[in-house]
């Protein structure tokens, strides 16, 4: 009995290590584009893998059939979520600006200038491919609030703001 326990354990973690090695760099890349950081410089995005992959393969077993990329993509961007809506609380408590906080997000990361729904959205929408159904059912959204939000940040990401206008056109704006 024994014997045959530590051989199924031993596949297990054979299983899982192979798909450690071939999912954990997109997993790690999704997480790092969650967090807004740098890729060189991510502590939070490797946390939130470590807890995905932890999740993920303590019910290992239990998946019979079931992709495991998917499985630990939705509990990394529902982890992510729960962290944001925990930050964003924290500074509503603590009667800080809310609008569009950015915590510990890298002014030089591709998505830094999104908010945590934004990046959330995007990421698993334009990088996972994920569709807008199963998306806004894994956030509990309607269709049509993925999809509003998704066009929003990729307008954001293509057309970044500009600040203010030169003194110059503001004078001849008046003049007219």
């Amino acid at each position: 009995m024994r014997d045959r326990r530590a051989a199924q354990e031993a596949r297990r973690a054979r299983e899982f290590e192979a798909f450690v090695a071939g999912a954990g760099g997109r997993l790690l890349h999704a997480a790092t584009l969650l967090t807004a950081e740098v890729p060189g410089d991510n502590p939070r995005a490797c946390r939130l893998l470590t807890l995905a992959l932890a999740r993920t393969y303590a019910c290992w077993d239990r998946l019979r059939g079931e992709d495991p990329y998917n499985r630990a993509r939705e509990y990394l961007a529902t982890r992510f979520a729960h962290e944001a809506w925990h930050q964003y609380a924290w500074q509503w408590y603590d009667a800080l600006p809310l609008a569009r906080a950015r915590p510990h997000s890298a002014p030089g990361a591709p998505l830094a200038r999104l908010t945590p729904q934004e990046r959330l959205i995007v990421v698993l929408r334009l990088y996972e491919g994920v569709a807008d159904e199963q998306v806004a059912a894994l956030l509990g959204l309607p269709t049509e609030r993925v999809h509003a939000v998704c066009d929003r940040a990729t307008a954001t990401l293509l057309h970044p703001p500009r600040g203010p206008a030169p003194a110059v056109r503001r004078a001849k704006a008046a003049a007219s």
